[in-house]
Protein backbone atom coordinates (compact mmCIF):
# COMPACT_ATOMS: atom_id res chain seq x y z
CA UNK A 1 0.00 0.00 0.00
CA UNK A 2 1.45 3.45 -0.84
CA UNK A 3 1.08 6.13 1.52
CA UNK A 4 -0.59 9.12 0.59
CA UNK A 5 -1.84 12.21 2.47
CA UNK A 6 -5.16 13.70 2.74
CA UNK A 7 -6.03 16.69 0.74
CA UNK A 8 -7.43 19.76 1.88
CA UNK A 9 -11.31 19.46 2.21
CA UNK A 10 -11.82 22.37 -0.01
CA UNK A 11 -10.47 20.48 -2.84
CA UNK A 12 -11.35 17.32 -4.35
CA UNK A 13 -11.11 14.06 -2.19
CA UNK A 14 -7.90 12.12 -3.16
CA UNK A 15 -7.99 8.35 -2.71
CA UNK A 16 -7.10 7.16 1.07
CA UNK A 17 -6.95 3.98 3.04
CA UNK A 18 -10.12 2.54 3.57
CA UNK A 19 -11.25 3.43 7.43
CA UNK A 20 -12.95 -0.04 7.47
CA UNK A 21 -10.59 -2.51 5.85
CA UNK A 22 -9.83 -5.73 7.29
CA UNK A 23 -6.82 -6.66 8.63
CA UNK A 24 -4.98 -8.15 6.24
CA UNK A 25 -5.04 -4.85 4.11
CA UNK A 26 -2.85 -3.26 6.57
CA UNK A 27 0.79 -4.82 7.20
CA UNK A 28 3.92 -4.01 8.39
CA UNK A 29 5.72 -1.30 6.11
CA UNK A 30 2.56 0.53 5.19
CA UNK A 31 3.10 3.57 7.42
CA UNK A 32 7.12 3.69 7.97
CA UNK A 33 7.61 6.60 10.33
CA UNK A 34 8.96 8.44 13.37
CA UNK A 35 6.30 9.16 16.15
CA UNK A 36 7.29 12.24 18.07
CA UNK A 37 5.17 12.34 21.48
CA UNK A 38 5.57 15.94 22.47
CA UNK A 39 4.85 15.66 26.80
CA UNK A 40 5.97 12.56 26.67
CA UNK A 41 6.11 12.44 30.51
CA UNK A 42 2.71 12.91 30.90
CA UNK A 43 0.07 10.67 31.99
CA UNK A 44 -1.52 10.43 28.70
CA UNK A 45 1.65 9.10 26.84
CA UNK A 46 1.89 6.65 29.30
CA UNK A 47 -1.69 5.27 30.08
CA UNK A 48 -2.76 5.53 26.57
CA UNK A 49 -0.10 6.18 23.96
CA UNK A 50 3.01 4.11 24.40
CA UNK A 51 0.11 1.20 24.85
CA UNK A 52 -1.47 1.95 22.12
CA UNK A 53 1.56 1.63 19.79
CA UNK A 54 3.02 -1.28 21.43
CA UNK A 55 -0.47 -2.62 20.82
CA UNK A 56 0.06 -2.03 16.88
CA UNK A 57 3.37 -3.69 17.26
CA UNK A 58 2.20 -7.13 18.68
CA UNK A 59 -0.78 -6.58 15.87
CA UNK A 60 1.82 -6.31 13.16
CA UNK A 61 1.49 -2.73 12.08
CA UNK A 62 4.16 -1.23 12.83
CA UNK A 63 7.63 -2.17 13.18
CA UNK A 64 10.90 -0.97 13.33
CA UNK A 65 10.11 1.11 10.58
CA UNK A 66 8.44 3.09 13.23
CA UNK A 67 10.49 4.57 16.31
CA UNK A 68 9.25 6.67 18.82
CA UNK A 69 11.12 9.58 20.13
CA UNK A 70 9.56 11.13 23.84
CA UNK A 71 10.41 14.88 23.85
CA UNK A 72 9.93 16.62 27.63
CA UNK A 73 11.56 19.21 29.95
CA UNK A 74 12.50 16.69 32.23
CA UNK A 75 15.82 15.12 31.55
CA UNK A 76 16.35 11.81 31.33
CA UNK A 77 18.81 9.50 28.83
CA UNK A 78 17.09 6.83 26.67
CA UNK A 79 17.35 3.63 28.67
CA UNK A 80 15.94 5.59 32.01
CA UNK A 81 13.06 6.41 29.22
CA UNK A 82 13.08 3.03 28.04
CA UNK A 83 13.04 1.91 31.76
CA UNK A 84 10.00 4.19 32.64
CA UNK A 85 7.69 3.26 29.73
CA UNK A 86 8.48 -0.48 30.08
CA UNK A 87 6.93 -0.02 33.13
CA UNK A 88 3.69 1.49 32.13
CA UNK A 89 3.43 -0.95 29.36
CA UNK A 90 3.11 -3.89 32.61
CA UNK A 91 0.75 -1.22 34.25
CA UNK A 92 -1.63 -0.11 31.45
CA UNK A 93 -1.05 -2.43 27.83
CA UNK A 94 -3.65 -4.98 27.24
CA UNK A 95 -0.81 -6.50 26.11
CA UNK A 96 0.11 -7.50 28.98
CA UNK A 97 1.22 -11.43 28.58
CA UNK A 98 3.87 -10.13 25.99
CA UNK A 99 7.31 -11.79 26.62
CA UNK A 100 10.19 -10.27 27.55
CA UNK A 101 11.89 -10.68 24.16
CA UNK A 102 8.70 -8.67 22.33
CA UNK A 103 8.73 -5.80 25.31
CA UNK A 104 12.58 -5.56 24.77
CA UNK A 105 12.46 -5.15 20.72
CA UNK A 106 9.65 -2.43 21.43
CA UNK A 107 11.73 -0.70 23.85
CA UNK A 108 14.71 -0.41 22.07
CA UNK A 109 13.07 1.48 19.72
CA UNK A 110 12.18 4.29 21.60
CA UNK A 111 14.29 7.38 22.25
CA UNK A 112 14.29 10.16 24.33
CA UNK A 113 14.53 14.09 23.68
CA UNK A 114 15.23 16.41 26.69
CA UNK A 115 14.14 20.29 25.85
CA UNK A 116 11.91 23.52 26.05
CA UNK A 117 9.22 23.62 24.10
CA UNK A 118 10.01 27.39 23.81
CA UNK A 119 14.02 26.92 22.69
CA UNK A 120 14.84 26.60 18.94
CA UNK A 121 17.92 24.82 19.54
CA UNK A 122 16.37 21.87 20.86
CA UNK A 123 14.13 21.20 17.51
CA UNK A 124 17.14 21.62 15.73
CA UNK A 125 18.56 18.92 17.72
CA UNK A 126 15.74 16.86 17.20
CA UNK A 127 15.51 17.15 13.17
CA UNK A 128 19.19 15.92 13.77
CA UNK A 129 17.78 12.90 15.95
CA UNK A 130 14.55 12.38 13.07
CA UNK A 131 17.51 12.44 10.69
CA UNK A 132 19.74 9.56 11.92
CA UNK A 133 16.72 7.81 12.77
CA UNK A 134 15.43 7.74 8.97
CA UNK A 135 18.86 6.31 8.38
CA UNK A 136 18.66 3.39 11.21
CA UNK A 137 14.83 2.55 10.75
CA UNK A 138 14.07 3.62 7.33
CA UNK A 139 11.55 5.53 8.13
CA UNK A 140 12.21 7.70 4.56
CA UNK A 141 11.93 10.61 6.54
CA UNK A 142 8.06 10.76 7.49
CA UNK A 143 7.16 12.34 10.82
CA UNK A 144 4.40 12.16 13.19
CA UNK A 145 3.96 15.14 15.52
CA UNK A 146 2.05 14.05 18.35
CA UNK A 147 1.22 17.69 20.84
CA UNK A 148 0.41 15.24 24.38
CA UNK A 149 0.85 18.51 26.16
CA UNK A 150 -1.51 21.12 27.72
CA UNK A 151 -3.32 23.37 24.84
CA UNK A 152 -0.64 26.47 26.35
CA UNK A 153 2.14 24.95 25.30
CA UNK A 154 0.69 23.88 21.94
CA UNK A 155 1.78 27.62 20.35
CA UNK A 156 5.32 27.10 21.19
CA UNK A 157 5.49 23.67 19.68
CA UNK A 158 4.19 24.27 16.63
CA UNK A 159 5.83 27.44 15.89
CA UNK A 160 9.65 26.04 16.36
CA UNK A 161 8.40 22.94 14.25
CA UNK A 162 7.96 25.19 11.79
CA UNK A 163 11.27 27.27 12.12
CA UNK A 164 13.39 24.49 12.21
CA UNK A 165 12.31 23.13 9.24
CA UNK A 166 10.50 20.17 10.73
CA UNK A 167 7.00 20.30 8.89
CA UNK A 168 8.58 21.18 5.51
CA UNK A 169 7.54 18.36 3.06
CA UNK A 170 9.53 19.38 -0.46
CA UNK A 171 11.60 16.64 -0.04
CA UNK A 172 8.89 13.81 -0.34
CA UNK A 173 8.25 13.03 2.70
CA UNK A 174 5.05 13.94 4.87
CA UNK A 175 5.03 15.76 8.07
CA UNK A 176 1.77 15.07 10.04
CA UNK A 177 0.89 17.08 13.80
CA UNK A 178 -1.94 14.93 15.63
CA UNK A 179 -3.89 17.54 18.24
CA UNK A 180 -5.41 16.42 21.18
CA UNK A 181 -8.68 18.69 22.98
CA UNK A 182 -9.56 20.61 23.57
CA UNK A 183 -9.68 22.95 20.45
CA UNK A 184 -10.38 26.04 22.09
CA UNK A 185 -12.91 27.08 25.03
CA UNK A 186 -14.88 28.80 22.52
CA UNK A 187 -15.54 29.23 18.87
CA UNK A 188 -12.97 32.76 19.21
CA UNK A 189 -10.18 30.60 20.44
CA UNK A 190 -10.75 27.41 18.59
CA UNK A 191 -10.31 30.18 15.56
CA UNK A 192 -7.31 31.75 17.01
CA UNK A 193 -5.81 27.93 17.63
CA UNK A 194 -6.49 26.74 14.41
CA UNK A 195 -4.82 30.24 12.83
CA UNK A 196 -1.52 28.99 14.98
CA UNK A 197 -1.82 25.18 13.36
CA UNK A 198 -2.18 26.21 9.66
CA UNK A 199 0.63 29.03 10.41
CA UNK A 200 3.16 25.73 10.41
CA UNK A 201 1.26 23.14 9.11
CA UNK A 202 -1.50 22.73 6.00
CA UNK A 203 -5.50 21.35 7.07
CA UNK A 204 -4.14 17.84 5.05
CA UNK A 205 -1.36 17.63 7.82
CA UNK A 206 -3.59 18.20 10.93
CA UNK A 207 -4.94 15.42 12.94
CA UNK A 208 -7.35 16.43 15.71
CA UNK A 209 -8.13 13.93 17.91
CA UNK A 210 -10.96 12.68 19.99
CA UNK A 211 -10.53 9.52 21.38
CA UNK A 212 -14.10 9.09 21.39
CA UNK A 213 -14.41 7.84 17.22
CA UNK A 214 -11.80 5.11 17.86
CA UNK A 215 -14.02 3.46 19.55
CA UNK A 216 -15.39 -0.17 18.28
CA UNK A 217 -18.64 0.62 18.59
CA UNK A 218 -18.55 4.19 16.97
CA UNK A 219 -16.90 3.11 14.21
CA UNK A 220 -19.20 0.57 13.77
CA UNK A 221 -21.90 2.75 13.58
CA UNK A 222 -21.68 3.46 9.49
CA UNK A 223 -21.24 -0.20 8.85
CA UNK A 224 -24.60 -0.73 10.62
CA UNK A 225 -26.49 2.00 8.78
CA UNK A 226 -24.55 1.62 5.36
CA UNK A 227 -24.25 -2.52 5.30
CA UNK A 228 -27.86 -3.55 6.06
CA UNK A 229 -30.14 -2.92 3.70
CA UNK A 230 -32.97 -3.54 6.41
CA UNK A 231 -32.42 -0.67 8.55
CA UNK A 232 -31.08 2.51 6.15
CA UNK A 233 -34.59 2.68 4.61
CA UNK A 234 -36.11 3.11 8.10
CA UNK A 235 -33.37 5.25 9.36
CA UNK A 236 -35.47 8.92 8.71
CA UNK A 237 -38.43 10.71 10.05
CA UNK A 238 -41.12 8.28 8.70
CA UNK A 239 -39.95 5.81 11.36
CA UNK A 240 -38.26 7.42 13.85
CA UNK A 241 -40.07 8.96 16.88
CA UNK A 242 -36.76 10.43 18.86
CA UNK A 243 -33.45 9.84 18.83
CA UNK A 244 -31.84 9.46 22.29
CA UNK A 245 -27.91 9.71 23.48
CA UNK A 246 -26.60 9.29 26.98
CA UNK A 247 -23.20 9.63 28.03
CA UNK A 248 -23.33 8.87 31.56
CA UNK A 249 -19.92 8.50 34.10
CA UNK A 250 -20.40 7.62 38.01
CA UNK A 251 -16.65 9.02 38.51
CA UNK A 252 -16.76 12.77 39.87
CA UNK A 253 -13.88 15.34 38.69
CA UNK A 254 -11.25 13.54 40.50
CA UNK A 255 -7.30 15.11 39.84
CA UNK A 256 -9.26 17.08 37.15
CA UNK A 257 -10.53 19.73 39.19
CA UNK A 258 -8.25 22.63 37.54
CA UNK A 259 -9.12 22.13 34.74
CA UNK A 260 -13.06 20.94 34.34
CA UNK A 261 -13.80 24.01 36.46
CA UNK A 262 -12.85 26.31 33.83
CA UNK A 263 -14.52 23.86 31.36
CA UNK A 264 -17.79 22.24 32.28
CA UNK A 265 -19.30 19.55 30.92
CA UNK A 266 -20.52 21.44 28.04
CA UNK A 267 -17.23 22.01 26.66
CA UNK A 268 -15.43 18.60 27.56
CA UNK A 269 -17.96 16.32 26.45
CA UNK A 270 -20.92 18.09 24.71
CA UNK A 271 -18.57 20.35 22.32
CA UNK A 272 -16.64 17.39 21.19
CA UNK A 273 -17.63 13.84 21.35
CA UNK A 274 -21.47 13.94 21.89
CA UNK A 275 -21.46 15.83 18.53
CA UNK A 276 -19.14 13.93 16.94
CA UNK A 277 -21.16 10.62 17.61
CA UNK A 278 -24.24 12.39 17.06
CA UNK A 279 -23.47 13.83 13.42
CA UNK A 280 -22.37 9.67 12.87
CA UNK A 281 -25.97 8.82 13.63
CA UNK A 282 -27.33 11.61 11.74
CA UNK A 283 -25.34 12.13 8.42
CA UNK A 284 -26.40 11.17 4.73
CA UNK A 285 -24.74 8.41 3.08
CA UNK A 286 -21.22 9.32 1.87
CA UNK A 287 -20.23 8.86 -1.75
CA UNK A 288 -17.28 6.92 -0.69
CA UNK A 289 -16.51 5.37 3.25
CA UNK A 290 -12.68 7.45 3.42
CA UNK A 291 -11.71 10.50 4.88
CA UNK A 292 -13.31 14.02 3.14
CA UNK A 293 -16.59 12.01 2.02
CA UNK A 294 -17.23 11.40 5.16
CA UNK A 295 -16.11 14.47 7.12
CA UNK A 296 -18.60 16.07 5.04
CA UNK A 297 -21.70 14.58 5.78
CA UNK A 298 -20.93 15.37 9.14
CA UNK A 299 -20.36 19.00 8.22
CA UNK A 300 -23.76 19.13 6.60
CA UNK A 301 -25.07 17.60 9.63
CA UNK A 302 -23.82 20.26 12.37
CA UNK A 303 -24.82 23.16 9.45
CA UNK A 304 -28.63 21.83 9.70
CA UNK A 305 -28.57 22.28 13.28
CA UNK A 306 -30.66 24.68 14.42
CA UNK A 307 -29.12 27.46 15.91
CA UNK A 308 -30.15 27.90 19.94
CA UNK A 309 -31.24 31.79 20.75
CA UNK A 310 -30.65 32.81 24.15
CA UNK A 311 -34.57 31.79 25.56
CA UNK A 312 -34.36 28.75 23.18
CA UNK A 313 -31.27 27.88 25.22
CA UNK A 314 -32.82 28.65 28.45
CA UNK A 315 -35.54 26.64 27.55
CA UNK A 316 -34.26 23.55 25.57
CA UNK A 317 -30.98 23.18 27.87
CA UNK A 318 -30.95 21.72 31.45
CA UNK A 319 -27.80 22.17 33.40
CA UNK A 320 -26.85 20.92 36.99
CA UNK A 321 -24.33 19.71 39.35
CA UNK A 322 -23.92 17.05 41.42
CA UNK A 323 -24.69 16.96 45.40
CA UNK A 324 -23.80 14.56 47.95
CA UNK A 325 -25.12 11.25 47.40
CA UNK A 326 -24.05 7.51 46.99
CA UNK A 327 -22.68 5.79 44.03
CA UNK A 328 -22.04 2.62 43.45
CA UNK A 329 -23.52 1.74 46.92
CA UNK A 330 -20.36 4.37 48.08
CA UNK A 331 -20.96 8.06 49.85
CA UNK A 332 -20.04 10.26 47.09
CA UNK A 333 -19.30 14.17 47.90
CA UNK A 334 -20.68 16.94 46.23
CA UNK A 335 -19.48 18.99 43.72
CA UNK A 336 -18.03 21.66 45.89
CA UNK A 337 -17.03 19.72 48.21
CA UNK A 338 -13.91 18.00 45.74
CA UNK A 339 -10.65 19.32 46.18
CA UNK A 340 -9.38 22.23 44.40
CA UNK A 341 -12.77 23.40 43.75
CA UNK A 342 -13.89 26.75 44.46
CA UNK A 343 -16.64 27.26 47.35
CA UNK A 344 -19.08 29.10 45.71
CA UNK A 345 -18.57 27.16 41.80
CA UNK A 346 -21.43 27.72 39.06
CA UNK A 347 -19.92 25.23 36.98
CA UNK A 348 -22.19 22.10 35.37
CA UNK A 349 -21.81 18.36 35.77
CA UNK A 350 -24.86 17.67 34.24
CA UNK A 351 -25.96 19.08 30.34
CA UNK A 352 -29.16 17.29 29.05
CA UNK A 353 -30.71 19.61 25.82
CA UNK A 354 -33.30 19.03 22.62
CA UNK A 355 -31.67 19.34 18.84
CA UNK A 356 -33.73 19.32 16.32
CA UNK A 357 -32.16 18.94 12.60
CA UNK A 358 -33.55 21.05 9.92
CA UNK A 359 -33.01 18.82 7.19
CA UNK A 360 -35.36 16.32 4.69
CA UNK A 361 -34.30 13.18 6.89
CA UNK A 362 -34.67 14.42 10.37
CA UNK A 363 -37.34 17.11 9.97
CA UNK A 364 -39.42 16.64 13.14
CA UNK A 365 -37.65 14.33 14.81
CA UNK A 366 -36.08 15.89 18.40
CA UNK A 367 -32.42 14.36 19.51
CA UNK A 368 -32.17 14.40 23.20
CA UNK A 369 -28.74 14.46 24.61
CA UNK A 370 -27.45 14.05 28.19
CA UNK A 371 -23.98 13.50 30.00
CA UNK A 372 -23.08 14.30 33.40
CA UNK A 373 -20.85 13.23 36.31
CA UNK A 374 -21.35 11.11 39.34
CA UNK A 375 -25.12 10.05 37.87
CA UNK A 376 -26.27 6.30 38.58
CA UNK A 377 -24.57 4.19 36.01
CA UNK A 378 -21.56 4.56 33.78
CA UNK A 379 -22.90 4.11 29.94
CA UNK A 380 -22.75 5.30 26.74
CA UNK A 381 -25.42 4.34 24.72
CA UNK A 382 -27.12 5.70 21.65
CA UNK A 383 -31.35 5.13 21.36
CA UNK A 384 -33.31 5.21 18.39
CA UNK A 385 -36.97 4.91 19.57
CA UNK A 386 -39.22 4.09 16.28
CA UNK A 387 -42.83 5.67 16.02
CA UNK A 388 -46.04 3.18 17.55
CA UNK A 389 -47.95 1.29 15.67
CA UNK A 390 -50.90 3.20 13.63
CA UNK A 391 -53.31 0.61 14.83
CA UNK A 392 -54.15 -0.51 18.74
CA UNK A 393 -56.02 -3.51 17.48
CA UNK A 394 -54.54 -5.35 20.41
CA UNK A 395 -56.97 -3.16 22.55
CA UNK A 396 -59.60 -5.88 21.81
CA UNK A 397 -57.11 -8.62 23.85
CA UNK A 398 -56.96 -6.35 26.78
CA UNK A 399 -53.59 -5.97 25.98
CA UNK A 400 -51.80 -2.86 26.61
CA UNK A 401 -50.16 -0.82 23.26
CA UNK A 402 -47.14 -2.13 22.09
CA UNK A 403 -44.09 -0.29 23.49
CA UNK A 404 -42.02 1.70 20.87
CA UNK A 405 -39.13 -0.31 19.23
CA UNK A 406 -35.96 0.96 20.11
CA UNK A 407 -32.44 0.08 18.88
CA UNK A 408 -29.52 0.43 20.99
CA UNK A 409 -26.12 0.97 20.29
CA UNK A 410 -23.92 0.95 23.24
CA UNK A 411 -20.74 2.20 23.20
CA UNK A 412 -19.24 1.65 26.78
CA UNK A 413 -19.67 -0.27 29.18
CA UNK A 414 -19.81 -3.38 27.15
CA UNK A 415 -20.15 -2.48 23.15
CA UNK A 416 -22.70 -3.96 21.13
CA UNK A 417 -26.35 -3.28 19.89
CA UNK A 418 -29.74 -4.41 21.03
CA UNK A 419 -33.08 -4.31 19.12
CA UNK A 420 -36.49 -4.39 21.34
CA UNK A 421 -39.84 -5.37 19.85
CA UNK A 422 -42.98 -7.28 21.00
CA UNK A 423 -43.94 -11.02 20.64
CA UNK A 424 -46.87 -13.11 21.59
CA UNK A 425 -46.37 -14.83 24.93
CA UNK A 426 -46.95 -18.70 24.80
CA UNK A 427 -50.19 -19.50 25.73
CA UNK A 428 -54.01 -20.04 24.70
CA UNK A 429 -54.61 -16.61 25.65
CA UNK A 430 -53.60 -13.57 23.78
CA UNK A 431 -50.85 -11.48 25.55
CA UNK A 432 -48.32 -9.36 24.20
CA UNK A 433 -44.81 -8.64 25.77
CA UNK A 434 -41.61 -6.75 25.08
CA UNK A 435 -38.50 -8.80 24.18
CA UNK A 436 -35.14 -7.56 22.87
CA UNK A 437 -32.55 -9.25 21.16
CA UNK A 438 -28.08 -8.21 21.63
CA UNK A 439 -25.66 -8.61 19.92
CA UNK A 440 -22.79 -7.98 22.06
CA UNK A 441 -19.00 -7.34 20.90
CA UNK A 442 -17.04 -9.72 23.34
CA UNK A 443 -19.29 -13.01 23.15
CA UNK A 444 -19.50 -12.35 19.16
CA UNK A 445 -15.77 -12.03 18.28
CA UNK A 446 -12.81 -13.83 19.77
CA UNK A 447 -10.61 -10.99 18.95
CA UNK A 448 -10.21 -8.93 21.72
CA UNK A 449 -11.30 -5.23 21.31
CA UNK A 450 -8.50 -2.74 20.38
CA UNK A 451 -8.07 0.39 22.63
CA UNK A 452 -9.46 3.44 20.51
CA UNK A 453 -5.81 5.14 20.04
CA UNK A 454 -4.53 2.17 18.38
CA UNK A 455 -7.08 2.84 15.66
CA UNK A 456 -6.47 6.62 15.39
CA UNK A 457 -2.59 6.67 15.95
CA UNK A 458 -2.78 4.03 13.25
CA UNK A 459 -4.70 6.19 10.81
CA UNK A 460 -2.91 9.01 11.47
CA UNK A 461 0.38 7.04 9.85
CA UNK A 462 -1.81 6.39 7.15
CA UNK A 463 -2.89 9.76 6.44
CA UNK A 464 -6.60 8.66 7.06
CA UNK A 465 -8.53 11.33 8.40
CA UNK A 466 -11.90 10.05 8.75
CA UNK A 467 -12.38 9.85 12.58
CA UNK A 468 -10.52 13.37 13.22
CA UNK A 469 -12.34 16.78 13.75
CA UNK A 470 -11.77 18.71 10.71
CA UNK A 471 -11.15 23.05 11.00
CA UNK A 472 -14.99 23.70 9.85
CA UNK A 473 -16.05 20.91 12.46
CA UNK A 474 -14.76 22.43 15.32
CA UNK A 475 -16.01 25.61 14.43
CA UNK A 476 -19.27 24.73 13.31
CA UNK A 477 -19.16 22.61 17.06
CA UNK A 478 -18.55 26.04 19.06
CA UNK A 479 -20.78 28.26 16.83
CA UNK A 480 -23.61 25.64 18.33
CA UNK A 481 -22.19 25.72 21.88
CA UNK A 482 -21.45 28.88 22.27
CA UNK A 483 -24.93 30.14 23.11
CA UNK A 484 -25.64 27.53 25.59
CA UNK A 485 -23.00 28.79 27.67
CA UNK A 486 -23.53 32.30 27.23
CA UNK A 487 -27.11 31.87 28.40
CA UNK A 488 -25.97 30.60 31.69
CA UNK A 489 -24.54 33.67 32.50
CA UNK A 490 -25.30 37.55 32.99
CA UNK A 491 -29.00 39.16 33.58
CA UNK A 492 -31.75 36.26 33.78
CA UNK A 493 -29.29 33.36 33.29
CA UNK A 494 -30.59 29.95 33.03
CA UNK A 495 -30.86 28.46 36.29
CA UNK A 496 -27.91 25.95 37.93
CA UNK A 497 -29.86 22.97 39.06
CA UNK A 498 -28.74 20.35 41.91
CA UNK A 499 -29.33 16.30 41.69
CA UNK A 500 -28.06 13.84 44.52
CA UNK A 501 -24.65 12.00 43.23
CA UNK A 502 -26.24 8.35 42.16
CA UNK A 503 -29.59 9.73 40.53
CA UNK A 504 -29.94 10.15 36.65
CA UNK A 505 -29.48 14.33 37.31
CA UNK A 506 -32.10 17.19 37.39
CA UNK A 507 -35.36 16.29 37.68
CA UNK A 508 -36.03 19.37 35.31
CA UNK A 509 -34.18 17.28 32.59
CA UNK A 510 -36.98 15.03 32.56
CA UNK A 511 -39.51 17.89 31.43
CA UNK A 512 -37.48 18.12 27.79
CA UNK A 513 -39.14 14.88 27.18
CA UNK A 514 -42.46 15.27 29.52
CA UNK A 515 -43.60 18.32 27.19
CA UNK A 516 -44.33 16.02 24.04
CA UNK A 517 -45.11 12.86 26.23
CA UNK A 518 -41.60 11.08 26.13
CA UNK A 519 -39.46 9.86 28.55
CA UNK A 520 -35.54 8.92 29.02
CA UNK A 521 -35.55 4.99 28.54
CA UNK A 522 -33.92 3.09 30.96
CA UNK A 523 -30.28 2.05 30.79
Amino acid sequence: MTVKSSTDYKDAPTELANPFRVDDEVTIGDAPCALVIFGASGDLTQRKLIPAVFALRQGGYVDSHNPLIGFARSSRSDEQFRAEMSEALKKFSRMRSATVEEFTAFTNDLYYQVGDYSDPETFVTLGKRLEELAEKHGTHGNCLFYLATPPSSFGMILKNLKVSGLVDESNGAFRRVVVEKPIGTDRDSARKLNLQIHDSFSEKQVFRIDHYLGKETVQNILAFRFGNGIFEPLWNRRYIDHVQITVAETIGVGSRAGYFDTAGIARDMLQSHILQLMTLIAMEPPIAIRGESIRDEKVKVLRAIKPFTRMEAIRNVVRGQYQPGVVDGADSLGYLEEEDVPTKSQTETFVALKLEIDNWRWSGVPFYIRTGKRLAKRVSQVNIVYRRPPLAFFEEFGCDAPEQNVLGIRIQPEEGISMSFVSKRPGPSFHIDPVRMDFKYSSAFAKQTPEAYERLILDAMLGEASLFAREDEVDLSWKLIDPIIESWSGANAAPLYHYQAGNWGPEESSALLERSSREWLRL
